[in-house]
């Protein structure tokens, strides 16, 4: 298993980190990509990835309720760090609309602005969607969809959305532990996309699938959320691991790691 979006530099984990990383392992989980939040985040990031060098790799960019009056600011600062060296993708990005709809012309912007700089790099995009899955579509029309790769993190919309995404052809759906939850329509719309589409992921600390629902979530637990996964397909976990995996592995530029 590659987990795709987990943020094991926070402050969540760091009293066990090594522990979570050996339970990883454990369970099965090859590579763990982390997003990162913004700019206040980058050096908690960096440590984390050169202490697990070759397991933990790290992305670089904005997370959008991070965007507010200073974003400008805070985008110089990061693309600094994409000129510096390399990252497996750029995120976590998007616009996020749940909480406050204040900045929503600035997360326009900056998210506009980052998928530029994926489309300069040929770098996939990891895409936080919350209640704006219709201005993400059209920022991903605008910036260019036939040069954009990547991922809809925590994907967790209806059908017509799920057909949207995969109308682009070179996006994923990033599923975690939403989809083990009781009140979760999540199986019903992945039945009508085809296996080639979801990679896995946790969102840790965040988002703990049944029976872990309500604490910490790790790597470790994303076992639960491919259980689900093969369920879903009527595949066996090995089949499903493998497809997933492969899927993720394609996207991220593991192909010959």
């Amino acid at each position: 298993m590659i987990d795709t979006h987990a943020h094991l530099f926070l402050k969540d984990f760091s009293e066990d980190l090594p522990a979570v990383i050996e339970r990883a392992r454990a369970a099965g989980v090859t590579k763990i990509l982390m997003p990162n939040v913004d700019d206040s985040t980058v050096e908690a990031l960096h440590r984390t990835e050169n202490e697990y060098d070759g397991y933990c790799s790290a992305m670089m960019g904005i997370h959008p309720t991070s965007i507010k009056e200073d974003y400008i600011r805070r985008l110089n600062r990061v693309v600094a760090w994409l000129q510096k060296r390399t990252y497996r993708a750029i995120g976590e990005i998007g616009i996020d609309l749940h909480w406050d709809r204040t900045f929503l012309k600035e997360q326009i912007t900056a998210f506009e602005e980052q998928l530029t700089w994926a489309k300069a790099l040929n770098l996939p995009v990891v895409i936080h969607v919350r209640d704006s899955f219709p201005y993400v579509m059209e920022s991903i029309y605008k910036v260019g969809p036939e040069t954009l790769k990547g991922v809809f993190h925590s994907f967790g919309g209806s059908v017509d959305e799920a057909r949207e995404i995969m109308n682009l052809q070179t996006f994923k759906m990033g599923i975690n532990g939403i989809v083990t939850f009781k009140n979760s329509s999540l199986g019903n719309t992945l039945s009508s996309v085809p296996p080639e589409f979801p990679v896995l992921e946790t969102d840790a600390p965040y988002l703990s699938p049944v029976p872990y629902r309500g604490k910490r979530n790790e790597p470790a637990y994303m076992a639960g959320t491919l259980q689900k996964l093969a369920d879903i397909y009527r595949l066996s976990e090995r089949e499903m691991d493998e497809i997933t995996t492969n899927n993720a592995k394609s996207l991220f530029g593991f192909d010959d790691e």
